[in-house]
């Protein structure tokens, strides 16, 4: 008589399958070791950059949080950098201390709610709020105008914000690579063409990767070509935190608010300069092509050209070697035009001097 050999394959089949099952949860847990791991370090490796990267500044407190401000030189007027998104008061490098030094005058640097050093804030992120909150900031910090506003990307809607809101205390505007007001409105139809999204990005992943100590952990790997190599021991000690990653995302999705406010300004003979970058960004890498890169280079540049509109004393000067991060590539260049436009407030220039925006390169 014979006898079926049918239940050696199942058997064998249910092995396989235990062996599998087994084998997926032990990577499983691996993995929850590996994040608990990480989790416990990035807790105590971001105790320890409290107590080893203090504010450099003062913590003035506005209504119950408080906002970090740092001075550097004294006289008049005050100048006052304003950062973009995403970019801190360490954003600046050198040129603060530069500044101070070469103008005789207070320059002064902070972080927005949020922002590095900075308690968040519990108000919205729209531009009237963290225009007020710096005022603010200044005020009860006793640091007075006239101001020189100079801004970078987002922080130039903001530094146009502050000059509208408070004109009597503003001597002069220089708009480095500002954010265009109609930007936005012009390349949102592009972005949808390349089915890729201009929109701020869900800020819980940065914050998951945070916690777990990915970025301290692998700097170069994890911020390559989004933080610049001598920045990367700042970033992971001092600004990276969850606090910070939801500042930036409820800035982005709020500038329209600051972009509505600011539209069709006039600030009168207020002498501004606005230098524009010289170099196209790449967004290629992103996925964007080659002709969608264009036109969106095209709308920012002609973004540029309109902010010499807001004043009858503009110029624009053109930086030939840089993109983007002009306060990067070429410092120098920024220095130089603050200096300029503080020696011009100085010497009381006719503030209505020049009929319409003249242009210049360097």
């Amino acid at each position: 008589m014979k006898t079926s050999n049918s239940a050696e394959p199942r058997k064998s089949g249910r092995s396989w399958k235990k062996i599998l099952l087994r084998t997926f949860i032990s990577l499983v847990g691996v993995i929850i070791l590996l994040l608990a791991a990480g989790f416990i370090y990035e807790h105590i490796a971001s105790r320890q950059s409290q107590a080893s990267y203090p504010p450099p500044g003062k913590m003035i407190d506005i209504n119950g949080y408080r906002l970090h401000v740092h001075t550097y030189g004294s006289g008049s007027p005050t100048i006052l950098l304003e950062a973009g998104s995403g970019e801190s008061s360490l954003s600046w490098r050198q040129i603060p201390e530069q500044l101070a030094a070469s103008t005789g005058a207070t320059v002064v640097t902070y972080d927005r709610a949020g922002y590095a050093w900075s308690d968040s804030s519990p108000l919205p992120r729209t531009g009237q709020n963290i225009v007020k909150e710096l005022h603010t900031a200044l005020q009860k910090a006793d640091i007075r105008g006239p101001y020189l506003l100079a801004g970078h990307s987002l922080g130039g809607m903001y530094t146009r914000l502050f000059a509208q809101t408070y004109p009597d205390e503003i001597a002069g505007m220089v708009l480095i690579d500002a954010r265009p007001e109609n930007d936005a409105e012009r390349t949102e139809p592009i972005y949808k063409e390349e089915h890729a999204g201009s929109s701020t990005p869900s800020p819980y992943i940065s914050i998951f990767l945070t916690e777990v100590g990915a970025f301290r952990l692998f700097p170069n790997f994890m911020l390559t070509g989004r933080v610049e190599p001598e920045d990367r021991k700042d970033f992971v000690n001092v600004v990276a935190s969850p606090k910070y990653f939801k500042a930036v995302s409820e800035e982005g999705k709020l500038a329209s608010t600051t972009e509505d406010a600011i539209r069709n300004q006039n600030l009168g003979d207020l002498p501004v300069r606005v230098i524009a970058r010289g170099q196209e960004q790449d967004l290629t890498r992103f996925g964007i092509s080659e002709e969608a890169n264009d036109k969106i280079e095209r709308s920012w540049q002609i973004g540029q050209r309109e902010m010499l509109s807001i004043s009858h004393n503009s110029k624009l000067i053109i930086a030939k070697k840089s993109e983007h991060m002009i306060i990067h590539d070429q410092p120098k260049l920024v220095i130089r035009v603050i200096e300029e436009l503080l020696a011009e407030i100085r010497e009381k220039s006719p503030a209505g001097g020049s009929k319409g925006a003249a242009a210049a390169s360097s």
